[in-house]
């Protein structure tokens, strides 16, 4: 239900607030980054409270506080009146995924929830896509009422994750937990496989807007291409990441899986730089992309739950979920000027930097273990 949502979201709002609403772009991209900026800095405060609380009930919460953002959105008449809402939305998402992720710590063995989160992944692909559809669908009527009437199904949809969340058993607040409040943003070995993690995320704008730019700017391909790609990406996640999942079993596969996919990524980089000369490399590049996906999500997974200690799962799912915000916020600038500016040799520069980030997490996953007590060692 929360993917069904943010399909729809997704694929209508830019078009929403540009030509219902009457933002210009530079005020709705301002907008939207200090709303995912203001959600980055509230993730760990709110994964805390999900620890403390308990994450199911804090995950109620802010499924229905998204539902409220969504719905304000529909209310927006000013620019200033849309960052706030951005802001609760941003904020509202990042804690929600937090919760989220808490709560399956604490309701799954930890030698399923690599799997388990795996198979939530596929389904979350699955529900973007038909949000997408959705969304298509009111982008092709290009009306108020279209596009309200889908920004009304978005708030509903968290309104229906919000029921189906009170229906999983509760998992106990952690009462008192030793050392600092936050011990997350004192975890130096943590901080560094976030931020490495990070680097590896900037592959998300690849297919939303840098590859697109790239078909239109650079080859022949027609515009329709984009969809493909978009569609053989949905149906690889969909198909294959619980198989990709099920080979992570322990810390050390998820330190190989992560080297893999910097690897494929900069074998994908290196067949995108070859699409002017042929449609089919743009193909080839999509499935190669989608299997780094598969591989460094499996990985990252696997690292994100091994690397937390299980009192304090909420504030440390919250930040290592930060690099996906930073990946949204800095993606597109950072890309764009890479491969739009450079070429193919911008392109092998990305690759470069992917290969090395996935070459650099396994001795960074074996500081971190290096750094924790022996008992949780022998967990991970």
């Amino acid at each position: 239900m929360n993917s069904l949502g943010d399909g729809v979201y997704l694929v209508t709002s830019a078009f929403y607030f540009a030509r219902i609403v009457g933002l210009p772009a530079t005020e709705i991209g301002l907008g939207l980054t200090l709303g995912w900026a203001v959600g980055t800095v509230a993730g760990v405060p709110l994964g805390h409270l999900a620890d403390r609380r308990g994450p199911r009930g804090v995950a109620v919460l802010l499924a229905l506080t998204t539902a409220t953002a969504v719905g304000s959105f529909m209310f927006v008449r000013s620019f200033g009146l849309f960052v706030l809402v951005a802001c609760l939305y941003g904020t509202a998402q990042t804690g929600l995924a937090a919760a989220r992720q808490a709560l399956l710590a604490g309701l799954i063995e930890p030698a399923q929830r690599t799997a388990v989160r795996a198979l939530l992944q596929a389904t979350l692909n699955g529900g973007l896509a038909v949000g997408a559809a959705l969304g298509g669908l009111a982008l092709h009527l290009d009306s108020r009422p279209a596009y309200l009437a889908l920004f009304a199904l978005d708030a509903l949809s968290f309104l229906a994750a919000a029921a189906l969340l009170l229906r999983l058993p509760a998992v106990p607040a952690v009462s008192s937990v030793a050392g600092p409040r936050l011990a997350v943003l004192r975890d130096r070995p943590y901080a560094l496989v976030t931020l490495i993690n990070a680097v590896l995320l900037f592959y998300m704008p690849l297919l939303s807007l840098i590859v697109p730019l790239w078909i239109a700017t650079r080859t022949s391909a027609p515009t329709w291409m984009v969809s493909v790609l978009l569609l053989v990406n949905t149906g690889g996640v969909v198909l294959f990441q619980v198989r990709v999942a099920r080979r992570v079993q322990n810390l050390r596969d998820a330190s190989v899986s992560v080297r893999y996919a910097g690897l494929v990524m900069f074998a994908a980089c290196a067949v995108f730089a070859l699409s002017p000369y042929g449609w089919v490399f743009l193909l080839v590049a999509a499935l190669l992309q989608v299997g780094s996906e598969l591989l460094l999500a499996a990985g990252a997974w696997e690292i994100s739950f091994g690397l937390a200690p299980d009192d304090r799962q909420g504030q440390y799912q919250a930040f290592f979920g930060t690099g996906v915000a930073v990946a949204r916020m800095l993606g597109p600038v950072v890309l764009t000027t890479l491969v739009l500016g450079g070429g193919t040799l911008g392109w092998l520069l990305l690759g470069a930097a992917f290969a090395t980030a996935g070459a650099a997490m396994a001795p960074a996953v074996r500081w971190a273990l290096r750094e924790r007590p022996v008992a949780q060692q022998g967990h991970a």
